[in-house]
């Protein structure tokens, strides 16, 4: 054997890389103020969900009008993903969110007003306007970290992305039930309660607040925080971040991984936008129980905790287990969904059907992040992942658009008789095509045929 040969080889492969002093307390800084701008968001899209009832009580408008509201928004979100990572890959995810942010917060601050005049039209187009807004932030999000972390860490990192969008669905859940019903704040003043517009105001200015915070702290890469080379000798952390449209355009949507990847995230997403925009009006309609019930307040909790765990673990497990392979994973993960549907459309009473809810939750979210962040930052690398993340997850919210319009109109026919049942054909597809490309490990090379 050549004295030459096992340097070669070891060459090949990128090294375990040593971070400098002060780089990590500077990632996390740099992660957390990104994630808790995202957290707001999500405040700001799940506000809705408390909203549901009384908004269609006070307004006169049909599970299946609600239906087309909730649409109006992922349809935007769909429509901008794509757009809105491309631009995203060239301005930096920095810029991007900030954009998303003042978007969002203007949309929601009229979706209040709006509920003076009452009419659905225009409820309609401003979620949709939210929504094209908030379709700035994951392109973003996963933009700046994929530059912040390595490729072998970032299934791990989906984890905490699924965390930091699952302390916003606890946020909201909380504090919407209070807006409703009235609360202390901070031990000192009694607010009453407070009609449902809040629910939209209220969000607006926390998001607000953040994103003064992030515009003077984060930074789009490590070198711009004065840390050089940290990841080198990996391939998608060579040169400058700000790939070429034409190149990332041709590289993302000539392979076809991206696209089976896609095609499953519309199956989570349906599922997931199934349980997070509808179990807060099936308890009160199905269960008549309240939203500021120690029940719905424990369930409203751990829907986004175990969403948080599940994303945790699956991360882990796509990186430890499988060597960054996340399809084996997912494809699990879809498989124990349809077990758990099966098992939860046979529950009876509330708290049978609130843990029900929660484990589907589980599920849903543990693909949620190992098909978007994970899965995107392993195909487009730092050059190409904010286009990589919105191709594959404008088809999660073209399934949610879908999914909510369905469901919504079978609501108003049925009744929630066949409310699990929805769910199930979409895990099956999930599951089917993760099955299909499981045994691909290198996502980036475009495949022969």
């Amino acid at each position: 054997m050549s004295s030459s040969a096992v340097p070669a080889a070891e060459e090949s492969k990128p090294t375990k890389p040593v971070l400098p002093p002060g780089y990590g307390a500077r990632r996390g800084l740099n992660w957390s103020i990104v994630g808790f701008l995202y957290t707001s968001f999500y405040m700001c899209r799940y506000n809705i969900s408390i909203a549901n009832k009384p908004m269609s009580d006070e307004l006169g408008f049909s599970k299946g009008d609600m239906g087309d509201i909730l649409a109006g928004f992922f349809y935007a979100y769909a429509f901008g993903q794509v757009l809105n990572g491309l631009l995203t890959d060239r301005m930096g995810g920095k810029k991007a969110m900030l954009i998303g942010a003042v978007g969002t917060i203007a949309a929601n601050l009229a979706c209040g007003v709006a509920s003076f005049w009452g009419m659905l039209w225009l409820f309609i187009l401003l979620r949709a306007i939210d929504g094209y807004s908030q379709s700035f932030g994951a392109p973003g999000f996963i933009k700046i970290n994929a530059s912040w972390f390595s490729q072998n860490e970032r299934g791990t990192f989906a984890g905490v992305f699924g965390f930091m969008i699952n302390l916003g669905r606890v946020a909201i859940n909380q504090l919407g039930p209070a807006i409703l019903a009235g609360f202390v704040f901070v031990g000192l003043w009694q607010i009453p309660p407070l009609h449902w517009r809040w629910l939209f105001w209220v969000p607006a200015g926390i998001a607000a607040a953040v994103a003064v915070v992030l515009s003077l702290v984060v930074k789009d890469t490590p070198e711009e925080a004065g840390f050089s080379g940290i990841y080198k000798g990996e391939a998608d952390h060579d040169g400058d971040p700000h790939g070429n449209l034409k190149d990332v355009f041709v590289q993302i949507v000539t392979n076809k991984y991206v696209w089976i990847m896609a095609a499953a995230y519309s199956c989570t997403g349906a599922v997931r936008q199934t349980i997070d925009q509808w179990f807060p009006r099936y308890m009160q309609e199905v269960h008549k129980i309240d939203l500021d019930s120690g029940l719905f307040l424990v369930v409203g909790f751990l829907i986004p905790f175990v969403a948080s765990a599940g994303s945790f673990i699956s991360g882990v497990v796509s990186d430890k287990l499988f060597g960054g392979r996340r399809a084996p994973v997912a494809a699990g993960i879809y498989c124990l969904e349809i077990l758990v549907i099966l098992v939860a459309s046979r529950a009876e009473g509330a708290v049978p059907i609130a843990m029900a809810f929660v484990m589907v939750a589980f599920t849903a979210n543990s693909t949620h992040s190992l098909l978007g962040p994970a899965a995107a930052m392993d195909i487009g690398g730092r050059k190409a992942a904010g286009f990589a993340s919105g191709c594959i997850n404008s088809f999660q919210y073209i399934g949610s658009g879908v999914a909510m319009q369905l469901l919504g109109r079978l609501l108003d026919r049925t009744g929630y008789t066949y409310f699990f049942y929805f769910m199930i054909p979409w895990a099956i597809i999930g599951a089917t095509l993760m099955f299909s490309m499981a045994k691909q490990k290198d996502l980036r090379k475009r495949p022969r045929g």
